[in-house]
């Protein structure tokens, strides 16, 4: 049995190493994790003990297959939980990322797999991320950065890569949401803002980064 901490340490390593596809740094452990690179290094060591990641000085750390297997079960329930109470219980979006990170650790596989059945095995979560199967297989699709949308272009909205609640509730407010339809009218360089046609009814102004958070799949003109 490992702790809760020892759980979400697996899951940020996995995360830094699924998105950089190198090994995970102390400063970048220690910035999720909200801790210093003292108690990285001192929960790594432990880790590396147990054999559940691979951890050299200065080189950072890599899950062991062990490691892998109990971070996608974590990630699996976290996204199977944030389906539940997105559509069972009604909650938002914004709404759903803490609750959940306290449910991932519940330890019963039954369990899941009931939940998973009884949402009918969905494959993508309520932000968009898929959802990887009782094997930790995950089911991926075609997607880019709104930003890479050119001008005239069309996508739409099947992921955010912030989870924020802060950047949840603007998307809200901009009336965005996964399935919106987005068309690109306008950018500024001097600014780096863009125009945008939401659902072919309002027009909003929205920053790069925003635009860099948003996945869309790109509409294939006629």
């Amino acid at each position: 049995m490992l702790s809760f901490t020892e759980e979400n340490y697996l899951k940020a390593i996995y995360k830094i190493n699924e998105k950089t596809k190198e090994r995970a740094s102390t400063n970048a452990i220690a910035e999720i994790m909200q801790t210093t690179a003292a108690s990285v290094t001192d929960m790594m060591k432990k880790l590396s003990n147990k054999n559940l990641i691979t951890y050299e000085r200065y080189k950072g750390s890599k899950l062991s297959s062990q490691g892998a297997q109990i971070a996608t079960s974590l990630i699996r329930k976290h996204r199977l939980w944030e389906t539940f109470l997105v559509e069972k219980l009604s909650f938002s979006w914004e709404e759903v990322h803490e609750l959940a990170e306290q449910l991932e650790h519940i330890n019963s596989n039954k369990l899941i797999e009931r939940l998973d059945e009884y949402l009918d095995f969905p494959k993508y979560d309520p932000h968009g991320d898929p959802i990887p199967n009782a094997e930790g297989k995950f089911t991926l699709r075609e997607q880019i950065k709104l930003s890479q949308l050119n001008i005239g272009e069309e996508g739409n909205l099947i992921g955010v890569q912030n989870h924020d609640d802060q950047f949840l509730e603007y998307l809200n407010e901009l009336n965005i949401k996964l399935g919106s339809r987005i068309t690109v009218t306008k950018k500024v360089l001097y600014d780096k803002t863009y125009n945008i046609i939401v659902d072919n009814e309002h027009t909003v102004q929205i920053s790069e980064k925003v635009a860099n958070n948003l996945m869309v799949k790109k509409i294939l003109a006629l």
